[in-house]
């Protein structure tokens, strides 16, 4: 499976013009497209129609497109460089606009290769427990990724207060090897349901902007996200991300900014309601 076949991408008529269904499995428990899968699907149609890998992208969240809805994806390549193009996509949903990417796609060779970050020490996926079970017989983002917390505390055991501020998860979608610029966006998104570590209380974080730099891409069966959530002052936040492969590689990084509501009741189905459109 690769990240067009899991987004559930189609061109319409040309690689300028893309579909997609909100379906269940791209959306969160409160029956909207998951930010990560917005801007997962933007570098899809993007890449195709450049015909160049991502470098760099950011996402612009505006609205919400929720569950069993279609939304629509153009792509427009304003300058196309002899390494870089610059490219745009807007996602609409019954004519609106609920976001924007903008990203440059490009190679460039150069022979110098250093990294100078270094991956965390955190048990393997499979001596890592789930981040969260989800509700018996839902189907959500949370069952379409497989998420494992590696450096944390689960979400069932928060206590005001004394939280560290890093978290590291190790992620993958079952069946799918191939560590695209798309599905790291999808990973990335993690951040925003990281707030809740250092806080020791449970959020929902509403993306605002979503970015993905791209360092490089290494087979990987799991993602590690390292995250780190850098404040969260008046009701908003931010937050970073590196993505390792589990040899060690790292694969790209990833920053949000995100507004914060504090759950109570059914902390597992946050809603649209109440919430501005942008």
């Amino acid at each position: 499976m690769d990240a067009r076949t899991f987004l559930g991408m189609d061109p319409v008529g040309d690689d300028l013009h893309w579909r997609m269904e909100v379906t269940p499995e791209l959306a969160t428990p409160g029956d909207f497209l998951f930010g990560g899968c917005g801007l997962g699907a933007g570098l899809v149609a993007l890449e195709a129609a450049a015909g160049r890998p991502t470098v760099w992208a950011t996402a612009q969240y505006l609205s919400y497109a929720p569950t069993g809805s279609v939304v629509d994806v153009e792509v427009t390549l304003p300058a196309v460089g002899g390494a870089v193009t610059q490219g745009r996509a807007v996602a609409r949903c019954d004519g609106r606009e609920v976001l924007t990417v903008n990203a440059a796609l490009g190679i460039h060779r150069m022979e110098i290769r250093e990294v100078w970050e270094t991956p965390p020490e955190v048990p393997p996926p499979a001596d890592c427990g789930p981040r969260r079970a989800p509700p018996a017989g839902e189907r959500s983002i949370m069952t379409s990724v497989d998420v494992r917390l590696a450096k944390g505390r689960a979400f069932d055991d928060l206590e005001p207060g004394g939280g560290s501020a890093e978290v590291a998860l190790w992620a993958r979608v079952p069946g799918h090897v191939d560590p695209s610029a798309a599905m790291l966006a999808v990973f990335g998104d993690y951040v925003s349901g990281s707030a809740s570590q250092p806080l020791g209380r449970l959020v929902w974080g509403r993306s605002l902007d979503n970015t993905l730099r791209m360092v490089q891409a290494a087979p990987t069966e799991w993602v590690l996200c390292d995250i780190r959530i850098h404040a969260v002052v008046g009701g908003y936040g931010q937050g970073t991300a590196l993505l390792w492969s589990e040899d060690g590689t790292l694969l790209a990084t990833a920053s949000q900014s995100m507004r914060l509501r504090l759950m109570d009741g059914d902390a597992t189905r946050p809603t649209t309601e109440g919430a501005p459109p942008g």
